[in-house]
């Protein structure tokens, strides 16, 4: 790619980059949120066109105006934000627009799709619905998807967020051997350490321009840190001690199921208290999301109780409340979810409209008020840095670590006694990773009980006072997060029998 420029309104994503991908190599691109990175990928897999700049594939000049010319020419993208069809089947989703003829063998679709999958170690169900599907099922799919198509040079945007350690590993070791067949392969990740494990070199891009390339093997998390920020900054978390720590929430003996009647919480208690972070770890899927939806009344609860101490002392019993009537009683819970645009947010509607979201229901005509709303997205539009053309521009058009801030930002701002938060910085580069954790810290001191999902143990560590570790849908422990160590989260995060043992 050379020159390469494009622009969104007032807004330039690329400023004349230019970029190099060999075969047989792991390209790792780098850069803080909204600078551009998947502007630029989009552009290589003609999802936008450049407004100038030109693109050459093996030497010879190629013109990319759809994801349909991509596929021809061999390049596959796997989003961040996936490109499902939500009541489709993840085998039709596989082949939708392919070229074919009018009548199409899914049973043998099926069987080529399971096939694959079995050669790369995925586990799919080609007939499942997608919305029936985990996060981490849909990014199963998208990979497959690519992979059945043939692709000889790969993009993928941030394709291990969703992924459990163990599909991690059996990730980066498909792109090993794709890279050692030839493929070029071209991942943008914010984790660090993943770049440094993976790649064979690394491109920064920042505010929309290329600052450098380097080979992967002369570069250190900190080098790449301040070349993707232009400064040096503290990769140190702080942790404020407790002050004023009493009881606010108390849940016991929790048990959920999923759609199919399998049980993903069984008897999970926890108390989180004013003042201080509960982290929550375990290894995706093992009933994280269930617990924190359990006690703000999104999913059903089988057994158990959930209980809210106010400051003035009183209990009120919020066991099998819907989230409306848990904020008819005026207790103010805070949730940031797992997917954020499928549950969090709505992706056509600006930062005003998103922010009107949580109090809709207060609104006593059909014309609602606007002014506020589009203040509070202003104030977190700067404080949280949010690359955005504006407060109207659709929240499913920014980059998914711009999407993290918005998300947060408004959570934070309804003043919650009790917030919740599920991987708070996924998709997040390391400088907006570090506001996000001071935000926390002031919440933290504000007197706020907060609870914390997170896939990263060394920040979990840092960060929290108390983690709470689930492994297969039980509490198998709970520890001060100042003496415990990361080997014995991770023992007790393998399974329920290892950690009893």
């Amino acid at each position: 790619m050379r020159g390469i420029t494009k622009r969104f309104g007032s807004v330039l994503a690329n400023d004349r980059v230019d970029l190099t991908v060999r075969r047989g190599e792991i390209l790792s691109v780098l850069g803080e949120n909204g600078s551009g990175k998947t502007s630029l990928m989009n552009m290589l897999a003609g999802i936008y066109f450049p407004d100038a700049g030109h693109i050459y594939l093996d030497g010879q000049e190629v013109v990319i105006r759809s994801p349909k010319d991509a596929a021809r020419l061999g390049i596959g993208m796997i989003h961040q934000h996936f490109k499902l069809v939500d009541v489709l089947t993840a085998a039709e989703n596989i082949i939708l627009g392919m070229e074919g003829g009018l009548r199409i063998d899914m049973r043998a679709v099926e069987s080529d799709i399971r096939a694959l999958s079995e050669k790369y170690g995925f586990s799919i169900e080609p007939r499942r619905k997608i919305y029936e599907m985990s996060v981490s099922q849909k990014q199963t799919v998208e990979i497959v998807k690519m992979l059945y198509r043939g692709a000889n040079i790969l993009i993928l945007d941030e394709p291990t967020a969703v992924l459990t350690p163990q599909e991690t590993r059996r990730l980066f070791d498909v792109l090993r051997n794709m890279r050692d067949q030839g493929h070029a392969v071209v991942i943008i990740t914010h984790k660090l350490d993943e770049v440094l494990s993976l790649s064979d070199r690394v491109t920064v891009l920042r505010k929309g321009r290329s600052i450098g390339t380097v080979n992967t093997c002369d570069a250190t998390v900190r080098s790449l840190t301040e070349m993707m920020v232009g400064e040096k900054i503290s990769l140190d978390i702080e942790r404020p001690e407790p002050v004023g720590r009493a009881l606010r929430l108390k849940a016991e003996g929790l048990s959920c199921v999923n759609r199919e009647g399998r049980a993903v919480l069984c008897d999970a208690s926890l108390e989180a208290y004013s003042g201080e972070i509960l982290g929550i770890a375990g290894i995706a899927g093992s009933g994280q999301k269930e617990l924190l939806e359990a006690i703000a009344g999104l999913v059903p609860v089988q057994k158990g109780r959930v209980a809210y101490v106010a400051p003035d002392g009183r209990t009120h019993e919020l066991t099998r409340m819907s989230a409306s009537k848990i904020r008819d009683l005026g207790v103010r819970l805070a949730f940031v979810p797992e997917d954020r645009l499928g549950m969090g947010l709505v992706a056509s509607m600006g930062m005003t409209g998103n922010m009107m979201l949580r109090t809709y229901r207060r609104g006593r005509s059909l014309f609602f008020e606007r002014r506020q709303p589009r203040t509070l997205a202003e104030q977190i539009v700067q404080k949280l840095q949010v690359s955005t053309p504006g407060v109207e521009w659709p929240v499913g058009r920014l980059s998914g670590g711009n999407v993290q801030k918005v998300l947060v930002g408004r959570e934070i701002a309804s003043a919650p006694q009790v917030l919740m938060v599920a991987y708070p910085v996924r998709g997040l580069d390391i400088n907006a990773s570090h506001i996000i954790y001071r935000l926390l810290n002031e919440q933290k001191r504000a007197g706020v009980a907060i609870l914390c999902v997170g896939e990263d143990l060394d920040v979990l560590l840092s960060l929290c006072d108390r983690i709470l570790v689930l492994a297969d849908g039980h509490v198998t422990g709970v520890r001060d997060a100042r003496t415990v160590s990361k080997e014995e989260i991770g023992l007790l995060m393998t399974s329920r029998k290892e950690a009893q043992a």
